[in-house]
């Protein structure tokens, strides 16, 4: 009965993360549309952080409790499913036309900091000076995404043009729906995953970080139907970003975090995913239905080597 009810609540979170990942994106791009505002700005900022929010909240929590392997399972793993799994699935809804600043300026930033990530945890740990370098690297990013705003005014694509107050009260139940979907499935299938006597770096690497990365897949995918590509790649590449900088390097701050060794290969894994993509964009100036099914066919590779080696 008990295992019903954990199933069940897994479902409700899937609708709460479907329908609020839905009235997010409306919210967040009716905004853009309003102030003038570049949609691949929204994506890389409120859409990103919003939906980062999950990552956040388990990994600062974890953090707290002590559960190295949640906390950097949980970042590490999001990474790779949020590239591999969501771009993927997105690019199998609709092919992503790919900004040309995010290929080269906010892709290759994304390899940087996961390459940083590996060589702040080849000594064990990612200590509060970490976390203090992981802070300051952020605020220099948000720095760079203000003054590409203050550059760029034009806005690509149909939006609906509903009222501010109807776009604001759709971002904030949108993000409310999604932080609560969220708690609901990563806590279900967390307790799911114990009962069939998984282990805590495994629950970290793929239940609780694709728990938390619905909200990504779910906005990623929404946005490309919508034919808002900027918002589904600039979510993702938003998403990474804010997951090392914001979320590794608070969770640092909070207490210095274990890094385990076992971690240095899912962090390779996580970089070459991003060098994957880069080098897809780069080539095509999109991501196509092609690239997306090479993407889902690495994490399905990714997934087996985790199975053997848990």
């Amino acid at each position: 009965m008990t295992l019903l009810i954990k199933f069940l609540l897994l479902a409700l979170g899937f609708l709460m993360l479907i329908k609020g990942s839905d009235y997010f994106v409306t919210g967040a791009s009716g905004i853009a549309y309003r102030f003038g505002i570049p949609q691949i700005i929204v994506g890389l900022t409120i859409v990103a952080m919003g939906t980062s929010a999950p990552e956040a909240a388990v990994s600062i929590t974890a953090a707290f409790k002590g559960s190295a392997d949640i906390t950097i399972g949980n970042i590490v793993g999001s990474n790779i499913l949020n590239i591999w799994i969501i771009l993927g699935a997105a690019s199998l809804a609709a092919s992503l036309t790919v900004a040309k600043s995010a290929v080269r300026v906010e892709m290759p930033f994304v390899i940087i900091i996961s390459a940083v990530l590996i060589i702040m945890g080849l000594d064990g740990n990612v200590s509060r000076v970490d976390g203090i370098i992981l802070w300051g690297i952020f605020v220099l990013y948000l720095v760079y995404l203000f003054m590409k705003a203050k550059r760029t005014r034009e806005i690509e694509g149909e939006v609906r043009n509903y009222p501010m107050w109807k776009n604001l009260v759709f971002t904030a139940g949108g993000l409310v729906l999604i932080v609560l979907g969220s708690r609901f499935t990563v806590n279900a299938a967390s307790d799911i995953a114990r009962i069939f006597g998984m282990s805590e770096r495994f629950i970290g690497l793929t239940i609780v970080a694709f728990g938390t990365s619905l909200p990504e897949l779910f906005t990623s995918v929404s946005a490309a139907k919508h034919g808002k590509a900027d918002i589904a790649i600039g979510n993702i590449v938003g998403s990474n970003v804010f997951n090392i900088l914001f979320v590794v390097g608070t969770s640092a701050l909070i207490i210095p975090v274990p890094f385990a060794s076992k971690f240095i290969v899912d962090g390779i894994v996580a970089a070459v995913a991003a060098v994957m993509l880069w080098l897809f964009c780069k080539k095509e100036k999109k991501i196509n239905k092609p690239a997306g099914i090479c993407m889902l066919v690495c994490y399905a590779a990714y997934f087996v080597y985790l199975v053997q080696r848990p």
